[in-house]
């Protein structure tokens, strides 16, 4: 369930158009707010962040606009890495629309739940509260509805939840009540988007994009040794093999 299919990045953008436009909003953001360093940069970044003392006065689009704020590369590729792993088999479950929805409702549920818990001049950015709401969806289908998720799939994401939900309490600066909350509002809105859904297979799922070409269909290219062309194989995962080279990057930035 959580093991990619697609062959190349094209061809998973095709496949889950809102995880990957989520993905590409987290990066593009921390581009235009951590790199460029532009003033329009730090305006938006103080315009977005999550603030107690904002939504106390009335800014309310701070419960939603943190959801796609992050402090570093590392902490941008991390988040993105972890919807990259656990949302394609949410939103072909689920659907766009059912899926976006599910997600932005533990995130913001995540921040309410920070509003309401932590000090008035708390302040937050992550996506992480709206992740660790898939991982509430995820474990809703583990207790409620095991029809929908095979057996190792439901170890591997209850495991791998206890372990986040643990960490969440050893690490510094993450803001717990953001993950416990977004938690709790996964497992709230999951009986609404759950509602109709059918399990998730990755090789029907595959099996439905790819179109096979037979014998016929191609054609010797008299001139195809003067053309130097790189592997397909590389060509095909160009996409991951960058993505691959911001997630090093992003280490880096850490230990440096």
């Amino acid at each position: 369930m959580f093991i990619r299919h697609e062959r190349s990045l094209k061809e998973f953008i095709q496949s889950y158009p809102i995880v990957s436009t989520l993905v590409i909003i987290h990066l593009a953001l921390w581009l235009v707010i951590n790199f460029l360093q532009l003033p329009f940069g730090i305006w938006l970044y103080q315009l977005g962040e999550g603030s107690n003392y904002g939504i106390e006065q009335g800014e309310y689009w701070r419960l939603i606009t943190p959801i796609f704020l992050h402090a570093d590369l590392m902490h941008a590729l991390f988040n993105s890495f972890s919807l990259v792993l656990f949302g394609p088999a949410l939103e072909q479950m689920l659907g766009r629309t059912k899926f976006i929805i599910g997600y932005l409702f533990a995130g913001i549920f995540g921040n309410l739940g920070t509003y309401l818990v932590e000090d008035l001049f708390y302040f937050h950015i992550g996506a992480s509260g709206a992740i660790f709401g898939l991982f509430g969806i995820y474990i809703f289908m583990v207790l409620f509805r095991k029809h929908l998720i095979d057996q190792i799939s439901s170890q591997i994401v209850t495991t791998i939840c206890i372990i986040g939900l643990i960490m969440t309490f050893f690490n510094p600066g993450i803001n717990v009540s953001g993950h416990i909350f977004g938690f709790l509002g996964g497992v709230i809105i999951a009986p609404i988007v759950l509602a109709g859904a059918n399990s998730y297979n990755p090789w029907a799922a595959m099996a439905r994009r790819n179109r096979y070409r037979n014998d016929d269909d191609i054609q010797f290219d008299p001139n195809r040794w003067n053309k130097k062309r790189l592997p397909r194989s590389f060509t095909k995962n160009i996409g991951w093999i960058i993505f691959g080279v911001l997630v090093l990057l992003g280490l880096f930035s850490r230990l440096f």
